[in-house]
């Protein structure tokens, strides 16, 4: 049965989010590129990161990077959910005087650290983020969540050769692995990863338990990678 948008405004819980999604409708709501990452951003704000709506301005929060920018319903939903902004945004998305845009808008929508859109700029932003937060010692993290076809973009691997060089343990990527990509030699995301020195677990992208443990994770002196495997649709 399909709950009512009131009903919905008081949701909480991961079963809800796709009611929450099936909101915003249209024609180019890219919907495997969302919900591909719902489950990692749902473990990610329910259990992982240290970062609320009262805490959105305090310096030693953690910061949540979405690269995968193009098919941001899932990451609104999971906002929606948390309380960051009320739900009955939602099925104003993408119209001309909603905050809600086809990629998220870091001045319009609360809670969103980066506007993002165009593939390749996450990893590097949060490379320069985790930077910031060790020079001011700071005990904080950035995560940031890519998508295994922009890994295509040399920017990238500069941002990956670079953090592992300089240790950066407040830095964690999450890739989202459905095989989509020029990448679809199996294990060579990880590879990619642990080449350049980052510490790299490949689980489940379904499996919350697995992801919370996996996210939950920091090696001193040494960025993490999360490889989340997805079955191609």
């Amino acid at each position: 049965m399909t709950r009512s948008l009131d009903a919905l405004t008081r949701t909480t819980g991961y079963d809800d989010l796709p009611g929450l999604m099936s909101l915003m409708t249209g024609d180019e709501k890219h919907s495997p590129a969302a919900t591909s990452t719902l489950d990692v951003l749902w473990v990610l704000y329910d259990r992982v990161l240290r970062v609320s709506p009262d805490t959105v301005d305090d310096p030693s929060r953690d910061r949540f990077y979405l690269s995968k920018g193009h098919g941001p319903m899932a990451y609104y939903a999971t906002l929606a959910a948390q309380g960051f902004f009320p739900v009955s945004w939602l099925p104003a998305w993408a119209t001309w005087d909603s905050p809600l845009g086809h990629h998220p808008d870091r001045v319009l929508v609360p809670g969103v650290e980066i506007s993002s859109g165009s593939l390749g700029h996450g990893l590097p932003l949060a490379l320069g983020s985790a930077l910031g937060l060790r020079a001011q010692d700071l005990d904080s993290r950035v995560v940031v969540l890519v998508g295994d076809a922009e890994l295509d973009e040399g920017s990238n691997q500069e941002a990956r050769e670079l953090a592992g060089a300089w240790g950066l343990d407040r830095l964690t990527a999450v890739v989202i692995d459905n095989r989509s990509s020029t990448w679809n030699e199996p294990g060579l995301v990880a590879r990619r990863f642990e080449t350049e020195g980052w510490a790299v677990t490949t689980v489940d992208g379904r499996d919350h338990a697995q992801l919370e443990a996996t996210l939950s994770r920091r090696v001193p002196g040494r960025p993490t990678a999360v490889v989340a495997q997805l079955e191609p649709k």
